[in-house]
């Protein structure tokens, strides 16, 4: 996620990097991540698998609809514990999963042990295994001690009937590339493979590969070859998608999932992704965001509205466009957007809500909740859960979109029915009659009631949505 410091980012030479990471990490590297150096430096066996074979396994079946979930950061921003993670992982899995939502993911900067909210420290210390891979913090995940990764959290995640989630940076730590740690099962080391010119304009955490360089590929397979080790199935790669697009690192990636045999689903952020890149992402992503982290605002709703307009004919099984997580509830706990506000109740209104929710099941939008579900209202339990509208992700037919000054009208017709749906983005009530290619509207689905026998028109409120069937 792109947020920034509120301090300068300081500016540092690639030889006073080097010096730093050396400084910082060196002696405790071992130490913070809860093992010995021998055990960290040591190759799995699902490393020394992984080279084996490369399978190239269909992904786009383990995405065969839009994912739907939880990420913690809208509400923890970097910072989230594994206690505030699990509270919301069983709440997930009690009143969530029955409706399809299935993977809690752990958003960025789990390896920072001290970080405090979601604005990030400048070239922090990482907890790094011998071979340079991020570890789980133990302060923050007391379970990942002694060198044991995730593993007991997904194991507990997946004993809930969920799956787990973790977000990645694209790259090698900086530390890493300065500790000129070696790959594991390579004989080549991170400062060979990195790219110290391709870095993240808001993390400092990593720098990006050489994606040419044999190491390369090696960094990634090893390293996804542990997160398939801990139990992984969801991973959001971050700094890839936008504003420039790495589609060799993203090859890289996709290679190195495939090659650990384990169906991880691939998310790419942040956005907006490009639409000339379309074919590339649907090739080798499950998702990918067609915008920047998206807040609760109504400019930004708006305006996320034509981006899904414009990629929901590249929609697919198992290649989804995302138009980010659903600000919901309460948010911000130890999160800030750009205005610096803090813990909150969503600012939507409630028609901003159920015009979002329209919208992102619409265009079959990956439907990932960002609010502490420990807080949850029955209001929102009641939107995010509406039986009716989640159908829309589901339903195979032919979809179509037509826009004009008041806003959007939907349409998709197919073997289970007909729904139609109007988004009015204006700031007046908009009477809509029906085309005369339509039938009658007959249901009410935000509101799950029959309409009156003859429905030819509705009225959309101002910044709010209508969806019914069509008998």
């Amino acid at each position: 996620m792109n947020k920034t410091n509120s301090t300068a980012t300081t500016s540092l030479d690639e030889p006073a990097r080097r010096s730093f990471v050396r400084t910082v990490a060196g002696a405790g590297l071992a130490a913070m991540a809860g093992g010995s150096a021998t055990a960290a430096t040591a190759l799995s066996a699902n490393t020394a698998a992984a080279g084996a074979t490369e399978p190239g396994l269909p992904f786009h079946a383990w995405a065969p609809t839009p994912p739907m979930g939880w990420n913690s950061w809208d509400a923890f921003g970097a910072s989230v514990t594994e206690a505030e993670y699990l509270d919301n992982a069983r709440i997930l899995a009690e009143r969530f999963l029955p409706f399809g939502y299935d993977t809690a993911t752990v958003d960025i900067q789990w390896y920072e042990a001290g970080v405090t909210s979601g604005w990030y420290r400048d070239f922090a210390p990482l907890v790094l295994d011998g071979n340079g891979r991020p570890q789980p913090a133990p302060n923050r995940f007391p379970s990942a001690a002694g060198g044991r990764g995730f593993a007991p959290l997904a194991a507990q995640v997946h004993a809930m009937g969920l799956r787990f989630g973790v977000h990645i940076m694209r790259g090698i730590p900086r530390q890493a590339v300065g500790l000129e740690l070696p790959i594991a099962g390579s004989k080549y080391r991170c400062n060979e493979v990195a790219d110290s010119h391709s870095t993240c304009a808001w993390n400092t955490d990593m720098c990006g590969v050489k994606p040419e360089h044999p190491g390369a590929f090696e960094w990634y397979r090893a390293w996804f070859a542990q997160l398939a080790e801990w139990g992984v199935d969801f991973v959001k790669v971050d700094d890839i998608a936008a504003p420039n697009y790495h589609a060799k690192e993203v090859e890289l990636i996709r290679r190195a999932i495939d090659a650990t045999g384990r169906p991880m689903v691939l998310s790419l952020s942040p956005g907006p992704a490009h639409l000339d890149q379309s074919a590339h992402l649907q090739a080798h992503a499950n998702q990918w965001r067609v915008c920047n982290d998206f807040w609760d605002t109504w400019p930004q709703l708006r305006d996320n509205l034509v981006n899904l307009v414009k990629w929901a004919p590249h929609a697919r099984g198992g290649a989804w466009p995302d138009a980010d997580m659903l600000p919901v509830g309460k948010i911000g706990l130890r999160n800030y957007d750009e205005g610096g506000r803090g813990e909150r109740d969503t600012r939507f209104t409630r028609d901003e809500q159920l015009l979002m929710l329209t919208a992102w099941t619409c265009a079959r939008s990956p439907l990932i909740l960002g609010n502490d579900l420990r807080r949850l209202d029955d209001w929102t339990l009641r939107l995010v859960t509406n039986p009716e509208v989640l159908a829309l992700l589901r339903v195979p037919g032919a979809r179509e979109w037509h826009s004009v000054a008041q806003g959007h009208r939907f349409v998709c017709n197919g073997p289970q029915g007909t729904w139609a749906a109007w988004l009015n983005t204006g700031d007046a009530p908009w009477p809509v009659p029906l085309p005369a290619w339509l039938p009658d509207a007959s249901r009410d689905c935000w509101a799950r009631a029959v309409l009156p026998a003859g429905t030819r028109v509705l009225t959309v409120p101002p910044h709010g949505a209508r969806l019914v069937r069509c008998a």
